[in-house]
């Protein structure tokens, strides 16, 4: 038995709603906690803004941000999982859809003739990560990743002697740098090893991490809370205004890496972290998680 396209097309369609409506919970409650502890005036009423925002979206059925940003789906593909048709047309159709309902803003443009498709779909469009595993489903993450944070993404290829203490000074350059652009708070995705593109896929993987939860590597996990200690110590704040506020979390994630190289990959969330997953069964039903 396979899935059936409508069913992920459907899916697809319903992630999108519920991604750019609705706030994870572990992203609003981190919200709500860093409005409670801010001290600084300015940043204080940024974050009172911000949750006013979230609640109007959720009561409003209203998307929470403008930029609807550009659709990403990480797909966990079951060993014993088939798909009746192909699987990439099948999302496509679930990201049209919420186009075409308003859903979503049109912001998918040809890279050099910037002519929009008007689709959010197009050439290698939507961005589809596939992994294999031992599952029995076919589990579905949307991302809609904004322009402003993902413009603020950075790679550097670090030698092996710079180490940890040249991956924190790395990720705190980059964050620095940023300033208010990303818009702060933000949740940084740090990628380490395997080669220069896999480190920047390590880094928006690492995004899919609920607030809070460190890595499962001790050293790894100090150094997460080393990074988000030290990124708030810079004052830039909630928007980039000042404040105590400057990141909800930072997560890690690493790979095994050539003898001769450490690549080092950043990748931001703004405030507006947003995804939504749901599981498909070989009996095409779907449950939301």
């Amino acid at each position: 038995m396979a899935i059936e396209s409508g069913v992920i097309s459907n899916t697809i369609f319903e992630l999108v709603k519920k991604a750019v409506i609705e706030l994870p919970e572990d992203v609003v409650q981190a919200l709500r906690h860093a409005y409670q502890k801010e001290a600084h005036p300015i940043a204080k009423e940024n974050l009172r803004v911000i949750l006013e925002n979230i609640q109007l979206a959720k009561q409003l059925s209203k998307p929470i941000c403008q930029d609807t940003g550009i659709p990403i789906i990480f797909a966990k593909l079951g060993k014993k999982i088939q798909v009746d048709g192909n699987l990439f047309d099948a999302i496509a159709q679930g990201i049209k859809k919420a186009t075409n309902d308003n859903i979503l803003r049109p912001n998918i443009v040809e890279v050099l003739t910037r002519k929009n498709t008007g689709t959010n779909t197009g050439n290698q469009i939507p961005i589809i990560d596939i992994e294999l595993s031992n599952e029995d489903y076919l589990e579905l993450t949307f991302m809609p990743k904004g322009g402003g944070s993902e413009n603020m993404s950075a790679f550097k290829m670090l030698t092996p002697a710079e180490g940890p203490d040249g991956v924190k000074k790395f990720v705190l350059e980059t964050v620095i740098n940023a300033g208010g652009k990303p818009c702060p708070p933000t949740i940084v995705g740090v990628g380490l090893g395997g080669t220069a593109d896999y480190s920047l896929k390590l880094a928006k993987k690492a995004l899919l991490r609920p607030i809070g939860q460190r890595n499962a590597d001790q050293n790894l996990a100090k150094l997460e809370e080393s990074l988000l200690k030290l990124i708030n110590e810079t004052g830039i704040g909630p928007m980039g205004l000042g404040g105590n506020t400057t990141s909800l979390d930072v997560f890690i994630e690493v790979a095994d890496t050539h003898v001769a190289g450490l690549p080092a990959a950043i990748c931001f969330l703004c405030w507006a972290a947003r995804k939504a997953t749901a599981r498909i069964y070989v009996d095409n039903k779907v449950k939301f998680i």
